[in-house]
């Protein structure tokens, strides 16, 4: 059986219990917690990646209540406490992004409302994920919105590029082991989504990513990110906004799924980015 929220809330660390709350947002289950309740904080929604729960990670969020920022960690659709297990196959990623991407402002909207009291500051609100939580981050940012800045991990920006990988020479990347919809794909793909109105608003950014990563290679977000900044500079930007940092290898499970050994060094780096960004006293 799914465990209960009190059984989910039992198992994180004390300091993050004490701050936390579990909730529903509509249907979207979510992991609330913030520095103290009482005065308006910054806060970063996150989402996580595929086959994980808004649990994982517990260290992250230590991190951001310690530096003055809130956490809203979400289950991404099809996982956590709303599990259907199909969505945890690559044939599901599109509608589970489809459906993330849309459940985003849903969220805000009720970060904002009065029962919070104001305690999640929506001028300084961030967002991320990790892997198909960065997708979604990365989808989102090209519509019109209010974020300060976002942080994403092991993700790319360039959908097409890692679904549909044109026929190379052998030591290319391997194509997806699923067939997307090319239409379906292009929706969603950020690299085609940068430009028109409202198109992808400058804001600091933060990519870190394994240069050994099975899952995503680097070259599909390092092309993003080149696109990205070029972007940037046609809207008058300062393209040093994106921090793109990688690591030889890690020693994570494909090196794709956390950090591995660099893994404190990471979460330092967001946690240093984000307070920055976030504007944290």
């Amino acid at each position: 059986m799914p465990e209960t929220s009190d059984q989910l809330l039992a198992a994180l660390p004390h300091d993050l219990r004490k701050a936390a709350r579990l909730t529903r947002i509509g249907q979207i289950p979510a992991l609330l917690a913030h520095p103290d309740w009482q005065r308006p904080a910054p806060a970063m929604l996150w989402m996580h990646g595929r086959t994980a729960t808004k649990e994982l990670d517990p260290g992250r969020y230590l991190r951001w209540l310690r530096a003055g920022i809130g956490v809203c960690a979400l289950d991404l659709p099809g996982h956590g406490e709303r599990l259907i297990p199909e969505y945890h196959t690559p044939a599901r990623t599109l509608d589970m992004l489809e459906q993330a991407v849309r459940e985003v402002d849903t969220v805000v909207e009720f970060l904002a409302s009065p029962e919070h009291r104001g305690v999640f500051d929506l001028d300084r609100l961030g967002i991320g994920g990790m892997s198909a939580g960065g997708m979604v981050t990365l989808r989102r940012l090209c519509d019109e919105h209010e974020f300060r800045c976002a942080a994403v991990e092991g993700t790319t920006g360039n959908l097409a590029g890692l679904y549909l990988p044109p026929p190379g020479k052998p030591g290319d990347q391997a194509p997806w082991p699923v067939k997307h919809d090319p239409a379906r794909v292009a929706a969603l793909d950020p690299t085609q989504r940068l430009v028109g109105q409202p198109g992808f608003r400058p804001i600091p950014l933060l990519a870190l990513h394994s240069e050994q990563d099975r899952m995503i290679p680097v070259g599909v977000q390092r092309r993003f990110i080149e696109t990205l900044r070029g972007h940037y500079v046609s809207r008058g930007a300062d393209p040093a906004l994106i921090e793109f940092t990688t690591w030889p290898s890690t020693g994570a499970p494909d090196e794709h799924v956390g950090f591995g050994r660099v893994s404190n060094d990471a979460k330092n780096l967001q946690t240093d980015f984000l307070a920055r960004s976030l504007g944290v006293s």
